[in-house]
């Protein structure tokens, strides 16, 4: 063990950032190999019912903000006179 870290200590910065640059890269594709891509048709699904929910919740959104304006309009009137 000793003589590893003496081994490691001896090479030089460079060599040490291209060794840990390389195991990086192997790492990474070794788990890009574990990954379940999604076929089209799981893609083209999920795309539609993330629309589908962005729609909804901007309707809901807009419902509020049309009672909220209609709200302080009156409150502004109110003060008004």
């Amino acid at each position: 063990m000793a003589e590893a870290n003496k081994a490691n200590k001896k090479e030089n910065f460079f060599v040490r950032t291209f060794k840990r640059i390389k195991k990086w890269f192997r790492e990474m594709k070794s788990e890009l190999k574990k990954v379940v891509w999604p076929t089209g048709k799981q893609v083209v699904n999920n795309v539609l019912i993330t629309l589908a929910c962005v729609v909804i919740v901007g309707i809901f959104i807009w419902i509020f903000d049309l009672g909220a304006n209609f709200v302080v309009e009156g409150i502004i009137s109110l003060v008004k006179g």
